[in-house]
C-alpha cells in the first residue's frame, strides 16, 4: 500500500502545530514533511521585546526540529519554497520538488508598505528576528551618535523616533521605547537625556487599537502619553527618506522609523486557483480547503477563514494554531474515510501591552486594562511559549525588568562581520594594534 505524503509549508503557529498534531496521531504509513526558510520557531507576539532589547533572540525561539524530533514519521527542511504546482502535485524548492498526497500551507504574511515598498530600507518592520535585531542597532546606534553629536538639531533628529501604524505592534513599539528611554537609560549618558527623547505614533484611522473597544483604546493612548509618546491619529505618511516622514501637510525629522501600519499574505497564493481578499489572502472552504483543490489546506495569516458577516479569522497566534490543528485533523479524518469537520473559531480575546505593568485585554464583553490585564498578558504568553528553558528565561527577565527596569540585551550588533585593519596616517609605520591583538570591527552607518 502506497504511503500519504502530507507537505507542510512554514514553520509558524499553524504549520508547526499541524505537524504535532499528524505525528501524535501516529497513523501508519504517512509521512510529513516541514520545509521553512528558517530553521527555527519564532513566536512573533513577543518580537517587540529583543527589538526593545528587553529579550534575546534565543529566548522566543526554538528550533523547528525540537518539538518533532519524538515523531518518527516527520522530517523537517531548511528551505525556501519557489513555487506550488497543484496539478502536478509538487512543491518546487530549494531542496528539490516535493510530492505530496495533501499540502498545507502556513506561510504567514509579511508587512505592506502599499505599494511603496522603498520605503522597507529606511523603515524596517518586525515579523522576523533578522529586523529585530536591525531595529535593536538602530534605536541604540541613536542614541550613541546623539551622544557625541554637537549640532543640536541633528541631536534632535537623533532622539526622535517614528512608528508608523497604531496596531498592537505599533502600540506595544512606542510603549517599550518610552519606557526604555525614560527609565533604563536615563542615567546612562553623559551629554544628552534619554528622558527627552521624542516618540510618535502616527495611524491613518481615528484612533489607535481599532480592533478594541474604544473605552481601551483610550486608556491605551493614555498610558502611551504618559510614557511620552505623541500619538497622531488620522495622519497618513506620504514619504519615507534618510531625514524622516511626511505626512499630509506635516514633516517630521526623525533618524529612525519603525514600520507597524500593515500586513500582505503570502505571494504563494497567486498559484492557487483562488479569491484572494484585500490583503492577499486566500478565501478557504468551511474545512480550510480549497473548492478547487480539496487536498490543499491553507491556514494561518496566508488564510481567509470566513466567520459570517464579511468577518474573517483574525491573524493571532490562537486562531492560526487553530486552524493549523483543524487542517489537520481533517487530513486524518480522510485517511480514516470519515467526513471533514468544518472549522470552527473560538475567539481567546486580544491582547495588547503598554509599557510596564499596564495592558489592555478583550474577551467578548469582557474588558480589562492595567495591572492585572499586563498579569493576564504575562500569563498568556508564558503559556504559548515553546520550551520550559524559553519560559523561565523570560519570566526571569520580566521579573527583572519589572523590578530593574532592566534591559539586559542591549547589544549594538553590526552586519559587517569581517574584521579590518586600523587605518594608520600615511606616514606611520608604528604597530597600532589594540593590547589583545585585535583591531576594532568598523560599523556601518545605517
Amino acid at each position: 500500500m502506497p504511503r500519504t505524503r502530507v507537505v507542510i509549508v512554514g514553520g509558524g503557529f499553524a504549520g508547526l502545530n499541524a505537524a504535532k498534531t499528524l505525528g501524535a496521531a501516529r497513523v501508519p504509513d504517512l509521512d510529513v514533511t516541514l520545509i521553512d526558510q528558517r530553521n527555527h520557531h519564532l513566536f512573533q507576539p513577543l518580537l517587540y521585546q529583543v527589538a526593545t532589547a528587553g529579550l534575546s533572540p534565543a529566548d522566543i525561539s526554538t528550533p523547528i526540529r525540537r518539538p518533532l524530533r519524538r515523531f518518527r514519521n516527520i522530517r523537517a527542511l531548511l528551505g525556501t519554497v519557489h513555487q506550488v504546482d497543484p496539478q502536478a502535485r509538487l512543491v518546487r524548492t530549494s531542496c528539490g520538488d516535493l510530492p505530496y498526497d495533501y499540502l498545507i500551507l502556513a506561510c504567514g504574511a509579511t508587512h505592506s508598505y502599499f505599494g511603496n515598498d522603498e520605503w522597507q530600507d529606511r523603515a524596517p518592520g518586525l515579523k522576523t528576528i533578522e529586523q529585530a535585531v536591525e531595529i535593536r542597532r538602530r534605536i541604540l546606534l541613536a542614541f550613541e551618535r546623539a551622544e557625541v553629536e554637537k549640532d543640536p538639531e541633528k541631536r534632535k533628529a537623533l532622539m526622535t523616533f517614528v512608528v508608523v501604524g497604531g496596531g498592537p505592534t505599533g502600540v506595544e513599539l512606542a510603549g517599550a521605547l518610552g519606557e526604555i528611554s525614560r527609565f533604563t537609560l536615563s542615567r546612562d549618558f553623559r551629554n544628552v537625556d534619554p528622558s527627552r527623547t521624542r516618540i510618535v505614533l502616527i495611524d491613518g484611522g481615528e484612533r489607535v487599537l481599532r480592533s478594541f473597544d474604544p473605552s481601551l483604546s483610550e486608556a491605551a493612548t493614555r498610558k502611551l502619553e504618559e510614557l511620552g509618546v505623541t500619538v497622531w491619529t488620522s495622519m497618513r505618511v506620504t514619504s519615507i527618506d534618510e531625514e524622516g516622514v511626511s505626512m499630509e501637510g506635516e514633516r517630521l525629522n526623525a533618524a529612525t522609523v519603525l514600520w507597524a501600519a500593515g500586513i500582505r499574505a503570502s505571494e504563494l497564493n497567486s498559484d492557487l486557483n483562488g479569491e484572494l481578499d484585500s490583503i492577499g489572502r486566500i478565501k478557504v472552504q468551511p474545512d480550510l480547503s480549497l473548492s478547487s483543490a480539496p487536498e490543499i489546506f491553507v491556514v494561518g495569516d496566508q488564510a481567509h477563514a470566513s466567520l459570517g458577516e464579511q468577518e474573517s479569522v483574525p491573524p493571532l497566534a490562537p486562531g492560526a494554531i487553530q486552524m493549523g490543528i483543524s487542517a489537520a485533523n481533517n487530513i486524518l479524518s480522510d485517511l480514516r474515510k470519515e467526513a471533514r469537520t468544518p472549522f470552527k473559531y473560538r475567539d481567546k480575546g486580544m491582547m495588547a501591552t503598554i509599557g510596564r505593568a499596564a495592558a489592555i485585554a478583550q474577551k467578548g464583553n469582557l474588558r480589562i486594562q492595567g495591572f492585572f490585564a499586563w498579569l493576564a498578558w504575562c500569563f498568556v504568553h508564558i503559556f504559548y511559549l515553546i520550551g520550559f528553558r524559553n519560559k523561565f528565561l523570560v519570566l526571569a527577565q520580566w521579573l527583572w525588568s519589572y523590578l530593574r527596569f532592566g534591559r539586559g540585551a542591549r547589544l549594538i550588533t553590526q552586519r559587517e562581520w569581517r574584521m579590518k585593519p586600523r587605518r594608520l596616517p600615511a606616514a606611520s609605520t608604528t604597530n597600532t594594534a589594540s593590547a589583545d591583538g585585535d583591531a576594532p570591527p568598523e560599523g556601518t552607518d545605517d
